[in-house]
């Protein structure tokens, strides 16, 4: 090997052996080889389907709420539209009277 390729692998292995040394530094527990009793999965198991209602119950109202949002948006839209035309009224009546008056 030449001189160059030696610094460079001495170097890969440096890094190498650093990056695993701070790789052992982490504590992980390791699996828990322990057998969950029936009465533990079955606490489990209500405790997911609480967390499930609870998130339908959410989702129900987001729905909800996103129908009133768009139904308002709808009464607002036709509000406006109502006001536009109102004002057109107003102003040809007022330009009509003016008129009359002339």
């Amino acid at each position: 090997m030449k001189h160059n390729d030696l610094i460079v692998l001495s170097m890969l292995i440096s890094t190498l052996m650093g990056l695993n040394g701070c790789a052992s530094d982490q504590s992980i527990a390791p699996p828990s080889n322990q057998i969950i009793s029936g009465d533990q999965m079955l606490r489990d198991s209500q405790a997911i389907a609480q967390l499930n209602s609870q998130w339908k119950k959410g989702k129900q109202l987001i729905e909800q709420g996103n129908t009133l949002v768009r139904e308002g948006q709808t009464k607002i839209d036709e509000g406006s539209r109502l006001i536009t035309e109102g004002e057109k009224i107003v102003h040809e009546s007022e330009e009509s009277y003016k008129k009359i008056k002339q």
